[in-house]
């Protein structure tokens, strides 16, 4: 009896995926109910006769994704394909474009959103359309340069930009991210202003920041972010930053006197929020990237194909 119901589940499943006839016309030649056939298909997978493989590869980047969601525990990996020959520009063009269909997914009305400085920071706020959310408030995570910088990468500009972008509201900040002195943050931060956006930094839904990294360090934008008394202060020891916390390569914080003078959301604020989202491309940002996931500071992460090989080769 077994040997005849197992004829009749692969007489079924040829018909079916080799001959694709429909469930219809199966029922129709072998005078079965098309209820039933519909059983013994469910029947014929469920017993090993019909495997069913699925080719990821050809989804683009969607097992590099799950890799690296499995390897850091993460909400979501976005990795995007990019060619070799384009700049590193058009690349931070398509990681805010990327990140923009990521946020779609999950922003709700009269949320928080933190966001960072930098050029993936600019890429994000400009790319930011298409999201029917209302109520949103946008503020920075941490303070601005201490030296220059381009005006498109100061964090108010990218905070400013994101709640135009959402129809939103935005809090702005005007304190350097690392005052002179304890004493000088201590006395900015007793400002009425500065102490409604620390409440703020206890309420955030989602952060997006970019990843720092020293082997970046001799580029004009971290040298006119920090300035070069804050540079001098790192050592060996420090792989990347986020929101100017600085962690070695396992993503381990670094506990330096910069912390004391930090204008901006501390580690535990970070850690809590729900979604944090680190974007962040290059090579060169393979340690600093690979330890901010270690490390829990991101649990999303938008990067490039090629970056994303790399991080998972160690």
């Amino acid at each position: 009896m077994k040997d005849v119901e197992d004829r009749l589940l692969v007489k079924i499943a040829q018909m079916y995926y080799e001959e694709d006839k429909n469930q219809s016309q199966i029922s129709k030649e072998l005078n079965i109910h098309r209820s039933t056939i519909s059983r013994l298909l469910k029947k014929s997978r469920e017993e090993g006769i019909v495997n069913i493989s699925i080719n990821y590869d050809l989804a683009g980047t969607y097992t590099i994704e799950k890799e690296l969601e499995e390897r850091f525990e993460l909400q979501k990996a976005v990795v995007v394909p990019t060619a070799t020959e384009i700049t590193s520009l058009q690349k931070v063009h398509f990681l805010g474009e990327a990140a923009n269909r990521f946020l779609q997914t999950i922003l709700t009305d009269d949320m928080i959103i933190g966001f960072s400085w930098g050029q993936a920071m600019a890429a994000v706020s400009e790319s930011l359309q298409d999201i029917e959310v209302s109520n949103i408030m946008c503020i920075p995570l941490v303070g601005g340069p201490s030296g220059r910088l381009v005006s498109d990468y100061h964090v108010n500009t990218i905070t400013y930009e994101a709640s135009k972008n959402l129809k939103g509201k935005a809090l702005l900040i005007d304190s350097p991210a690392f005052p002179k002195t304890k004493e000088l943050k201590s006395a900015l931060m007793s400002d009425d202003f500065n102490q409604e956006l620390a409440k703020y930094w206890k309420k955030i839904s989602v952060a997006v920041f970019g990843v720092g990294s020293p082997l970046m360090k001799d580029s004009d934008r971290w040298q006119f972010f920090y300035g070069e008394d804050v540079l001098a202060k790192l050592n060996g020891r420090v792989a990347g930053d986020v929101v100017s916390r600085f962690y070695d390569k396992q993503g381990q914080h670094i506990p330096n006197e910069l912390d004391d003078r930090l204008i901006g959301i501390n580690i535990e604020e970070l850690k809590n929020i729900n979604y944090r989202i680190a974007v962040a491309e290059s090579l060169e940002k393979v340690p600093a990237i690979r330890g901010a996931l270690l490390g829990g500071y991101a649990n999303v992460v938008v990067t490039t194909q090629e970056t994303a090989e790399e991080i998972l080769k160690n």
